[in-house]
Parts: C-alpha cells; structure tokens; sequence
C-alpha cells in the first residue's frame, strides 16, 4: 500500500461508523463525510492501494491474519456502502451499453495490461502490469496479479485474489464474496494453473504452483484427497503448494442408498526444481490432466 497508515486508519473509522446495524451507526452513511470515505476506499482498490486480501506479512490494516493471509472486512464494508450510496445509471463498455451502480475501468493504454474486446473488469478491482484480460470479467474488489492470464469466459468474483503468473483458463468461474463481511474470499496464490471450466468458490485457497484439471469444482466442504500415497489424506478448503488436482467422486451413504458425490483427487505434485513452464508441462503430461 502507498497509504498513509494515519489516512488509512481514518478512513476505516468513517466506514466502520457508516455501517449497519443502524441502531450502531455512528455517521451517517449518506453524509458527505461518509460518502467521501467509501470513494476513496473504492478509488484506492482500483488503483491497487488498498486490497480486501492480503499477505500477512504486509501492510494490512484489517482482521488478524488467517493463515498466512489478513481479509480486511472494513474494505468489504465499503464496497457494500458504495452500492447503498450510488444510484442507477447508464454505463457504457466497449461499445454495449447497461444500467448500473458501478461504472467499468477506464483503461489509459499506459497500465502495461492486455485488454481484449469485450473484457470488462468493474471500477474498483485491480490488475496488474503485465496482467492479459481475454474477454472476461473482474469484479470489484477483485485483485488480478502481474502476468496472470484471464482466459476466456472466465470470471473473477469480488473480492477474489489472483496471484501473479497465475493462468485461469477458459470458463474459470472464481467465486465472489460481499456478504457476510467475515466471509473468506477466494485465493488463489502465484504460478497456479486452474483448467477449464473450473470452479472456486466459497473462500477456497488454492496454493502456490498448482495446477487442477479440467472440470475441478471445489467449495468449502468439497473434499480434496490425496491418493498419492498408501493411505489417504483429506483436505477441505484448500489446495496444498504445487498439487495436481483432477476431478473424482467419493461413496456417500444415505438413507435411500449408497452414491457418489463430487470430490477432487490430488494424484501427484509439480516439481519445483524446474522451470514454472516447463513443470507445468510435465505434470499435464505425467499426470494426463486435461487443460
């Protein structure tokens, strides 16, 4: 962050007292003091100054840290003010035209971003230099890392976190988190590659170097097994560093009977004493994965 902590801390407090519940309000959510707070919390997200997820070892200021991560709910309380506080208007993007509260980037041409027709990425998210926009959409709130690739059709919900030199490939839908403020937002840490048609949702962690298949769905209580060894190791919720993830289904009794339900499969790891490309290469190929 290039925030003034002391402006930070201020803006926080303004946030925090525009908030509901209204019996607990402090401010006003619709005076100008409050108004002016949320603008420029929004104002700072799209610039990258501020961030809803964050490495612990940072500059957050927000919630202790989860993990090795701090979610800053107050920054989430912001976006949530910022939809109260504006009103419905045309929007223009790329030629089409919507109705809506929050109006799309405006890209310069200097951001060093790739920005194919009909990407759209809302007011209030960020994305990196060096970061490829194919048509696709990013939220608000969202953060997109340095030479990430948003392949097509994918979709980056609010608040998401995508690492750098991460490759979300064609039809990824990253989940987005506003409500409730405590609510994780999905991560997705650095040189990971998420396959076709996956899914990530409900404050899923995906770690460094990764890669899943193909057709991966993963919430919060998916199982993610791996089956690499004599006996199986369950994990919810998150993906461990450099795991190869494929689709699979685990016998679920229930009343009516014994069926399969979705799980994901860990059947190997990237190696990381290669090249990030080349190792990505030599899982798909030793481990079949589709992309």
């Amino acid at each position: 962050m290039s925030f003034d902590l002391n402006a930070v801390a201020d803006l926080r407090a303004l946030v925090e007292g525009a908030f509901p519940p209204e019996s607990e309000r402090t401010v006003d959510p619709h005076s100008p003091e409050a108004i002016g707070a949320v603008e420029a919390v929004i104002a700072a997200l799209d610039r990258g100054e501020l961030r809803v997820v964050e490495h612990a070892n940072g500059n957050g200021v927000g919630a202790p840290a989860t993990g090795d991560w701090t979610v800053n709910e107050w920054v989430k309380k912001a976006i949530l003010l910022y939809f109260r506080q504006r009103k419905m208007s045309p929007v223009e993007a790329g030629g089409f035209h919507f109705v809506d509260k929050v109006p799309v980037k405006k890209w310069r041409g200097d951001e060093g971003v790739r920005v194919v027709p009909q990407a759209i990425a809302r007011y209030g998210s960020y994305v990196s230099t060096g970061a490829i926009l194919m048509p696709s959409y990013v939220n608000i709130g969202a953060y997109v890392g340095p030479g990430t690739m948003v392949d097509t059709w994918a979709t980056v919900g609010s608040c998401a976190r995508i690492g750098a030199n991460v490759h979300l490939s064609g039809g990824v839908g990253i989940g987005g988190v506003l409500e409730p403020v405590q609510a994780r937002p999905v991560i997705v840490e650095d040189n990971a590659f998420i396959g076709s048609r996956c899914v990530l949702v409900e404050g899923v962690h995906v770690g460094e170097g990764a890669v899943l298949g193909a057709g991966v769905t993963i919430t919060s209580s998916t199982k993610i097994i791996d089956v690499t060894g004599t006996a199986a190791k369950t994990y919810q919720g998150r993906v461990p560093k450099n795991a190869v993830v494929i689709p699979g289904t685990q016998a679920k009794t229930f009343p009516s009977g014994v069926y399969h339900v979705p799980c994901a499969l860990i059947i190997g790891a990237r190696k990381e004493s290669t090249n990030q490309k080349t190792s990505l290469t030599d899982a798909l190929r030793e481990y079949g994965v589709a992309t």
